[in-house]
């Protein structure tokens, strides 16, 4: 769960997120977050933006409030490109195009969102990256900033991110279903999901601060990487 620093300047710190870690404390304040990770080292700092505890990928702090009232800003006035990849399930009938649907909150299910003409407007531009026979590799980018957006959007065509439990069937992938032939080890008793969190990463964050232009990315993270070279390894 150790963090991975991206960029670290006197006004801001980016960091490459693990999945399954908060990235602000919750309200209930139980779980350990990232934020307060970071507090621990830094001490003060400002939440700009923030990525779903699933979600791996750069999420941006400011160290002061003049740089907090600045990225905020960009955040707000959709002045931040951002960037992301996630593996969904399916096979894409169009190789890039635009989601547009608007979103508002699920009043049936607490925490989630659903998409419905009387929710915020939301845009997401999607391009496949890599078919596979099950699952396709796709970029998304968000002009705007719901919650759970891509996973909304991703679901509302039809392909939801893998092994997301609120908005897909949240199984974990196996490599059973992945490799013909597949034989369980003699010494194992049930076969280990080579993922079994959600798919998707936030990559690249782009955007211009005092007249500077910022580009921070994250690295693939390693267990996604391991999924990727399965499914290539046996798509043919």
């Amino acid at each position: 769960m150790k963090p991975e620093i991206i960029w670290e300047t006197d006004s801001f710190i980016a960091i490459n997120k693990p999945s399954g870690l908060l990235s602000i404390p919750d309200r209930e304040g139980k779980e350990i977050s990232l934020k307060l990770l970071l507090e621990q080292k830094l001490g003060k700092i400002f939440t700009v933006h923030r990525l779903d505890k699933d979600t791996s990928g750069v999420i941006v702090f400011a160290k002061n409030e003049t740089t907090h009232k600045q990225l905020s800003q960009l955040f707000e006035g959709r002045e931040v490109e951002k960037y992301y990849v996630g593996l969904v399930h399916g096979t894409l009938l169009e190789s890039e195009g635009t989601i547009d649907a608007a979103i508002m909150e699920n009043s049936m299910r607490k925490g989630s969102m659903i998409t419905h003409q009387k929710g915020k407007p939301s845009i997401t531009d999607y391009k496949l990256l890599e078919p596979f026979r099950t699952f396709s590799w796709v970029q998304f980018q968000i002009h705007t900033g719901r919650t759970h957006q891509i996973r909304v959007h991703s679901k509302h065509i039809g392909h939801s991110i893998a092994c997301d439990e609120v908005y897909g069937d949240g199984k974990p992938i196996l490599l059973s279903a992945i490799k013909r032939n597949f034989k369980l080890s003699k010494y194992a008793e049930e076969e280990k999901p080579i993922l079994s969190r959600l798919a998707l990463h936030s990559w690249k964050l782009k955007f211009t601060l005092n007249n500077e232009v910022v580009e921070l990315e994250a690295a693939i993270p390693k267990d996604l990487r391991a999924v990727i070279q399965q499914l290539r390894k046996w798509k043919g």
